[in-house]
C-alpha cells in the first residue's frame, strides 16, 4: 500500500508553500495523519509539523441522451495538506 499517490500542484498550493511551507499531496483513502507524517519525511527527508487531511466525495452527474440516461462519477479521494519545519522544503521538480 502506497500512502503517498501524487503531489498536488495548482496555482492556490504552490503559493501556500511558498508563503506558510505547506505541501498537498493526493494520499490513499485509508491512510492516517501518522502514516502520511511517515511517508513524507521518508520519501522527502523532512521534518513535518503538522499534517491536515480531507476527504473528497465523488462527483455524480447524469446525461440524457437517445440511448437513454447515461450515469457517471469521477473518483472519491483524500488529501492531505503537510507543513513542514521552518527550512525545510521540498522541490518537486527536481529530475533526482
Amino acid at each position: 500500500m502506497s500512502v503517498l499517490i501524487k503531489p498536488i500542484i495548482t496555482e492556490k498550493v504552490t503559493a501556500d508553500s511558498e508563503v506558510n511551507n505547506r505541501f498537498g499531496f493526493i494520499v490513499n483513502g485509508n491512510a492516517n495523519k501518522l502514516e502520511i507524517k511517515d511517508a513524507v519525511e521518508a520519501a522527502y527527508g523532512v521534518s513535518v509539523e503538522k499534517v491536515r487531511t480531507m476527504n473528497y466525495g465523488p462527483k455524480r452527474s447524469v446525461r440524457y441522451t437517445k440511448a437513454g440516461i447515461q450515469y457517471g462519477k469521477t473518483n472519491a479521494y483524500k488529501k492531505a495538506i503537510v507543513q513542514v519545519a521552518e527550512g525545510d522544503t521540498i522541490d518537486f521538480y527536481s529530475n533526482i
